[in-house]
């Protein structure tokens, strides 16, 4: 499947399609193809830069680039090389096996990339447009709690139709197209419940985690959920020091009832500074990640949390600090990671959110504005579900 709609429907591959290794199995591509695959890649004598919880580096090849504003150690390289770094990295250094989806991918473990949010940086890709629309209101659709994807058609939102179309199409047997199983998600509210429902995903865990209460008869019974975003705004105002500000979406017990588990699982706050100049980091652990399809959108979705959070706290914008266990590329996007990796990042986009809200729960999506962003051209790619 080509995503060929109004966002890059890829996108939901990265977020949801959560690779998990089967085993360590040869694709089919022979040595011989599998080097001159890479041979394109390795050229120039330059070195990667990867960044550890040490700072220290390794050697690594990275693009013949030698401008001031592409040097590892240039104050002035953009930040979207680090992500261009990775990307090469993995394809040509990432050790090949075979996923859940039967694709099979390209995967290095334990990776991180920083950003600095400051003065309204925000860490969108410019070598491809990134379709930052589509990832706001999903987060704010995650704040509501929301697991229903209802709401997001309802805004024109489709990058989680894939799995309850899949759902439906086992169920019954119907040979029904994606943009016709949408349209009756939105028209019938009640084929919608039965439908369009992904489970306990990530806005249910975050504002509404279950608990539960031992009764006098020796029973459990359902208590009062656990709103930890709330828990967390207020948690930074209170005692900001605290290393506990966490927001965690891998609730064991509820795994086997959600649509996909979470790869973006677990947010961790840390101010630095104080009064007026104190700074709000967010560390984002994603246990799977799809790099070419969903780290854009993600590295876009928690720098706005970051943000939204930031503006109920009084914080300034410091770091974002993203972290990725098995951190992947997929074989079939060869075309998109030859094409990207030919480009060279440019601009530096900034984010504002135009008006405080009353709560981090009360934020529309006219409240954010994306200004400086010229993106290169769209670059398409397959869906592994």
């Amino acid at each position: 499947m080509v995503g060929e709609r109004g966002f890059e429907p890829p996108a939901p591959a990265s977020r949801r399609q959560c690779s998990t290794r089967l085993s360590y199995s040869p694709t089919g591509a022979g040595p011989l193809a599998r080097v001159r695959q890479r041979r394109a890649y390795r050229q120039g004598g330059a070195h990667w830069q990867a960044a550890f919880c040490s700072g220290s580096e390794m050697p690594m090849n990275r693009p013949p680039d030698n401008a001031p504003g592409n040097r590892p150690d240039s104050p002035e390289r953009h930040y979207e090389w680090q992500y261009l770094d990775l990307m090469r990295r993995i394809w040509e250094e990432g050790d090949e096996r075979i996923d859940r989806t039967g694709v099979g991918t390209r995967s290095i473990f334990g990776t991180m990339l920083r950003f600095d949010l400051a003065d309204g940086a925000v860490p969108l890709l410019t070598t491809k447009r990134v379709f930052w629309k589509s990832a706001a209101r999903e987060m704010l659709w995650f704040l509501t709690g929301e697991t229903n994807i209802r709401p997001l058609l309802q805004q024109g939102v489709t990058i989680w139709s894939d799995w309850p179309l899949k759902k439906y199409r086992q169920a019954t047997g119907e040979d029904i197209s994606q943009e016709e199983f949408e349209a009756r998600i939105v028209d019938d509210e009640s084929f919608a419940r039965l439908w369009g429902d992904l489970g306990p995903v990530y806005g249910k865990q975050w504002v509404d985690w279950p608990t539960y209460q031992y009764g006098p008869d020796g029973k459990y019974t359902m208590g009062p959920g656990i709103n930890q975003v709330a828990q967390v705004v207020e948690s930074l105002k209170s005692n900001p020091g605290s290393r506990r500000h966490i927001i965690e979406g891998w609730n064991v017990a509820e795994l086997d009832r959600m649509a996909l588990p979470p790869c973006h699982k677990t947010y961790q706050f840390h101010v630095a500074g104080e009064s007026g100049q104190a700074r709000l980091n967010c560390l984002l652990y994603q246990r799977s990640c799809d790099v070419a399809l969903g780290l854009p959108f993600n590295l876009f979705g928690a720098a706005l949390l970051t943000r939204m959070i930031a503006d109920q706290t009084g914080l300034q914008p410091g770091e974002l600090i993203w972290t990725g266990g098995d951190t992947h590329l997929y074989l079939n996007h060869a075309d998109l990671v030859n094409e990207q990796l030919s480009r060279e990042p440019a601009g530096h986009p900034r984010l504002a959110i135009t008006r405080h809200a009353k709560s981090i729960f009360d934020y529309r999506f006219e409240d954010f504005e994306v200004s400086d962003y010229a993106p290169q051209s769209t670059i398409r790619a397959p869906v592994a579900v």
